[in-house]
């Protein structure tokens, strides 16, 4: 016959050893579930595609969130830079530009005006579209103006 484990006492009555027998096919049943649960190869895929899932909105959220902090920053150093391109003009400078602007706004209305006689609606209202996107940018389009005289400038004094 077989002895009993060391670690197990052996039973002194038959309802103590039917106690015993019921533990013991229990803690069978447990270890044989948490035996197929990790057999279940499809499921084990499943949720691990859940949680891959979760995590990558979670990353997708923090970058998407990165990502706007950092697009105000640069903004606002466009504009800092802008703003500092222009002080460091000279006046005479500053004033052909604005008669630049002046002439080309002059130009452009006229332009605006054979525009509108002669395009097509469609054509029409997409280049209203446009002209209110460069309204609604105005800052970031002068400040790329500024910086645009600037690099024309200096690159003028070298040649001269």
């Amino acid at each position: 016959m077989t002895q009993p484990p060391h670690d197990e006492p052996t039973a002194s009555s038959p309802e103590e050893l039917r106690e015993q027998v019921e533990q013991t096919r229990a803690e069978l049943g447990e270890t044989v579930e948490a035996l197929a649960a990790k057999t279940d190869v499809k499921a084990r895929a499943q949720e691990k595609a859940v949680e891959v899932k979760e995590q990558a909105a979670i990353k997708a959220g923090e970058l998407k969130e990165q990502a706007t902090v950092k697009a105000v920053e640069v903004k606002a150093k466009a504009a800092d830079l802008a703003h500092q391109a222009q002080d460091k003009l000279p006046d005479a400078v500053k004033d052909k530009a604005a008669q630049a602007a002046e002439q080309a706004k002059a130009t452009a209305a006229q332009a605006g005006q054979m525009w509108q006689e002669k395009a097509p609606e469609p054509v029409r209202q997409k280049t209203a579209q446009g002209a209110q996107l460069a309204r609604d940018n105005r800052t970031l389009l002068l400040a790329a103006a500024g910086a645009a005289v600037l690099v024309w400038l200096a690159r003028g004094r070298r040649k001269g």
